[in-house]
């Protein structure tokens, strides 16, 4: 007969043997799982590369935050992530991007939330500015700001705005603005321009009286010696040009 302790002893290995048992089995069961289950952060990793590479054109400093992606979605693993702009949306500000599957026999598409940012230095009006003001560069100045929350038709050059006229009262602070700014007029209403009529091997010129303001290249419509009005193309120097 075997003596007690050593039953009892062979039973406490037997039992620690069939439990170690049992974790291998569960742990490689997991373990498969895992293998068959696309990594999420590959997911985000293969966005925020996907909107680095389509931002890289932007006029400024971009940075890409990606949101994570929920830890507990299973997916099948994907051998080729294949990112994408979904219809609609644009790499600019809060934005989603799709990242989808087509494998074989694995399919399946998510799309991931994204915050891009971009960071560059933007025209402000430096001191207060009246209506018909040509702007100087005293009166600009450059603040570096988040393109994305910035509103359409700002200026970044301080070429683009420089001798521009001021249609409106402007604000110490403001962003310049399209809207905000004209060409200086070349030609004004009542002017007296001379009209050029260019064709094929001929040049004929005219005088006549400017009936309204024009900047370079706007129309111009004036009316020559005998009344009749006639269009034309604001030029520098007091010229319309006038194709016949």
């Amino acid at each position: 007969m075997m003596d007690p302790i050593a039953m009892n002893l062979k039973i406490k290995n037997l039992l620690l043997f069939l439990s170690m048992l049992m974790h291998n089995a569960v742990f490689a069961s997991n373990h498969s799982a895992e293998e068959q289950h696309q990594d999420l952060l590959l997911i985000r990793n293969a966005v925020e590369d996907f909107v680095y590479r389509n931002t890289a054109t932007l006029a400024g400093q971009v940075t890409v935050n990606v949101d994570k992606i929920d830890k507990y979605l299973t997916l099948p693993k994907c051998p080729e992530l294949q990112p994408f702009i979904p219809p609609g949306s644009r790499l600019w500000g809060k934005t989603s991007v799709g990242v989808r599957c087509n494998h074989q026999d694995i399919h399946w598409t998510i799309y991931v939330q994204t915050e891009v940012n971009v960071m560059s230095d933007v025209l402000h009006i430096a001191r207060p500015v009246s209506t018909g003001h040509a702007l100087t560069y005293e009166d600009i100045t450059s603040q570096a700001v988040n393109l994305t929350q910035m509103p359409d038709g700002i200026f970044t050059n301080p070429a683009q705005v420089i001798g521009k006229i001021a249609t409106t009262n402007l604000t110490v602070g403001q962003p310049v603005r399209q809207h905000m700014l004209r060409a200086p007029y070349v030609i004004q209403r009542g002017q007296k321009v001379s009209l050029i009529v260019t064709g094929r091997g001929f040049s004929v010129s005219s005088e006549g009286s400017a009936l309204n303001d024009a900047a370079e290249n706007q129309v111009v419509q004036v009316r020559n010696k005998s009344g009749r009005i006639l269009s034309g193309i604001a030029r520098l120097n007091g010229i319309v040009e006038i194709q016949p």
